[in-house]
């Protein structure tokens, strides 16, 4: 497919993602300044539902221009140098009052020592900030996600160490970086205890828009961009990016990035 043609359908897949909600206020908007006049309790759930269908729009427009700034860079491998667990460590400590709302804890498994890669922070923080808002959304109350940190490899030993842990899983590499000599890697990784993904639907997971719940006739859920920010961000890192799921079991996703040499 031609860029062009790709930025023609980027761009009517995201005007339609914004109309939808768009369409919910009018209606809400039209049904306060009518029906719902003179009805208290009415106004107050209807001002509630329009807050949310609001925040999706934001959340939608965010996400959006994330994903424009990182397409924009993706072709310039960054040269930065930043530490994977510390990175990690943060992010999950910015989380809490989310954790509290759901009732979710997190399980932080890091080295002691820093994890130092070549990669641009920021960007490695939206990596794992989409990884685990995902595996904490697909938690139950009481249920705990697993942040795992790791160093050392090369490419065949991260895809095993970091993506075939379960036995009776199914996994896809969603992107898998160009072989190349001695070239070690570290790995961030995040599992939920969550109900599982369908085996048919792993492909799909990194394409922009794609969401689960859709594919199942449930238009609730995130913006569909989450994974293809982490994966854009990853190819921009010239790393790796692997999901395994298991029916009852959970998922758990693991993006990988080179290490960065001594000195």
């Amino acid at each position: 497919i031609s860029t062009e043609r790709m930025r023609a359908d980027f761009l009517a897949n995201a005007s339609h993602e914004l109309r939808t909600p768009l369409a919910s206020l009018t209606l809400l908007i039209e049904t306060l300044s009518g029906p719902a006049r003179d009805d208290p309790a009415g106004q107050a759930r209807f001002l509630k539902m329009m807050q949310l269908q609001a925040e999706r729009m934001r959340r939608l427009i965010d996400d959006l221009l994330s994903l424009s700034r990182i397409e924009l860079d993706e072709h310039i491998p960054p040269s930065d140098r930043a530490d994977l667990a510390g990175v990690a460590r943060e992010v999950a400590d910015t989380m809490g009052e989310m954790l509290r709302e759901k009732g979710v804890s997190i399980d932080l498994r890091l080295p002691a020592h820093p994890v130092q890669v070549v990669g641009e922070r920021f960007q490695l923080a939206q990596v794992a900030q989409n990884l685990i808002d995902n595996a904490v959304k697909y938690s139950k109350p009481g249920q705990s996600v697993v942040v795992e940190v790791a160093a050392g490899g090369d490419r065949e030993d991260m895809i095993a160490q970091a993506g075939r842990r379960w036995e009776g899983a199914s996994r896809v590499a969603l992107l898998t970086p160009a072989a190349a000599a001695n070239r070690s890697y570290a790995s961030i990784r995040v599992e939920d205890s969550g109900q599982g993904i369908d085996q048919r639907f792993l492909p799909r997971l990194g394409e922009r828009f794609f969401r689960v719940e859709r594919e199942l006739g449930d238009e609730r859920g995130g913006t569909g961009l989450g994974l293809a920010i982490v994966k854009h961000i990853i190819n921009r890192h010239r790393g790796g990016f692997l999901v395994e799921s298991q029916a009852g079991r959970g998922s758990a996703f693991a993006a990988y990035v080179e290490l960065a040499g001594e000195g």
